[in-house]
């Protein structure tokens, strides 16, 4: 009788799981570089461009480099969520079109995350080693940030 109830429960997990294979998110695959990508907005280095597109990008752009678990159910959806929550906080590839204000604001959030390790997230970094940052990473970012953040600030 156990038993039998057992292999019910893995046989409706097994078609369940199966099921939910058919339920993709959609993909975050623009590829272009819009007018309003942060690269046109202010002076990005290279070096810091580099940085941001392995570590940052994959949740705050339109862009996404989609490991190979993102194709098994829920893990697709976890990546999705993260980035969309990501988009609504900041998007690099959008930033240009955001008022000057909320330029500096958002360069002076993305140095203060990093000086105080809330980004990238743990949980990003968990699965994705290749986008945790080096000190010497995180201090080319914080400079580049809190400078790009004081020139929109003398411009206005």
């Amino acid at each position: 009788m156990m038993k039998a109830r057992l292999k019910k429960t893995a046989f409706v997990a097994a078609t369940i799981f199966v099921l939910i294979q058919f339920v993709q998110p959609a993909r975050n695959e623009s590829g272009q570089v819009l007018d309003t990508d942060i690269s046109k907005t202010v002076s990005v280095p290279e070096s810091v461009q580099s940085i941001l597109s392995k570590s940052c990008y994959d949740c705050h752009s339109n862009h996404t480099r989609y490991p190979w678990y993102t194709r098994i159910q829920p893990g697709g959806w976890f990546m999705a969520y993260h980035i969309r929550n990501g988009k609504e906080k900041l998007n690099f590839n959008e930033f240009g079109s955001y008022p000057k204000r909320r330029q500096e604001s958002k360069l002076d959030a993305i140095a203060k995350q990093i000086e105080d390790d809330a980004m990238p997230l743990s949980s990003y970094t968990l699965m994705h080693q290749n986008a945790v940052l080096s000190p010497s990473e995180k201090e080319a970012i914080i400079f580049w940030a809190n400078s790009s953040r004081d020139s929109l600030s003398s411009k206005n």
